[in-house]
């Protein structure tokens, strides 16, 4: 089972949303993917393995040097590029 942060800036509005349909994508698929959600304050304590955030904010995070596992999404509505990102992510890590 992994471990997945759902992060944005505030971890309100978009974060919240994109959590909703990475879940719904999760149940559906079955993937064996947990996910917390909060805000990018969180990242630095958070003990899973992958952050999934918006691709502008997943640039961010890699340049500073966060050594965890980031997908940018592009759209947090597409459950097709959701669904995607986390199957390559998974067959990358099996």
């Amino acid at each position: 089972m992994y471990k997945a942060l759902v992060a944005c800036r505030a971890g309100v509005g978009s974060s919240l949303m994109l959590k909703i349909k990475t879940q719904q994508v999760i149940k559906e698929e079955s993937f064996p993917i947990e996910l917390e959600h909060a805000s990018l304050d969180a990242v630095s304590s958070f003990n899973g393995e992958l952050l999934i955030t918006l691709v502008d904010v997943a640039n961010e995070l890699k340049a500073s040097g966060i050594k965890k596992d980031i997908i940018g999404i592009t759209s947090i509505t597409n459950k097709a590029e959701i669904k995607e990102k986390l199957a390559a992510y998974i067959e990358k890590n099996t």
